[in-house]
């Protein structure tokens, strides 16, 4: 009786470690997967249409808006451009942000512009987790596609053109 209960008590054990390594996790993707569709939603829209959009990543504050562009003056947002905020936190932190002409941050804000043709610039952004584990968001400036991969990828620079996907 006592080697059941053990086996037990370990089978519980073993399972609520899973299950709290599974929401950690589930609660990264989600955050994850929520910045990955706002870049999404801005290269989408614009295509679709004659508008500008900008994700703008706010490294100091762990933060991120999407904005449609209305006014010539790109240095500020008007409350009216705002389409999507969010953030990250404590399970998804961005760390640093890496353009495709080499420029990176990981004090100042980053910005993703999205026009009918296509992304203003293509780059990187390295989001990590609890553990500190990397993923990169990589934003493909020549085929308008979003991935979230796992690890610190290199990224493709624009004079790589057989490296890069068209």
């Amino acid at each position: 009786m006592v080697v059941v209960i053990s086996i037990l008590g370990l089978f519980v054990v073993w399972v609520s470690v899973n299950l709290f390594g599974a929401f950690r996790r589930y609660g990264f993707r989600a955050t994850a997967q929520e910045f990955v569709s706002a870049l999404q939603t801005a290269i989408t829209a614009a295509s679709e249409s004659d508008r500008r959009y900008e994700v703008i990543i706010d490294l100091p504050q762990q933060t991120y808006l999407l904005r449609e562009i209305t006014s010539p003056d790109l240095s500020e947002v008007l409350d009216e451009e705002i389409v999507l905020e969010g953030a990250f936190g404590g399970k998804c932190r961005a760390a640093y942000v890496q353009f495709d002409d080499g420029q990176s941050t990981q004090q100042d804000r980053a910005k993703f512009r999205a026009g009918h043709a296509g992304w203003q610039y293509g780059g990187k952004i390295v989001l990590l987790d609890e553990e500190d584990h990397a993923y990169t968001v990589l934003v493909h400036r020549l085929n308008r596609v979003v991935d979230l991969l796992d690890g610190d990828v290199d990224l493709p620079m624009p004079q790589d053109r057989d490296a890069m996907a068209f």
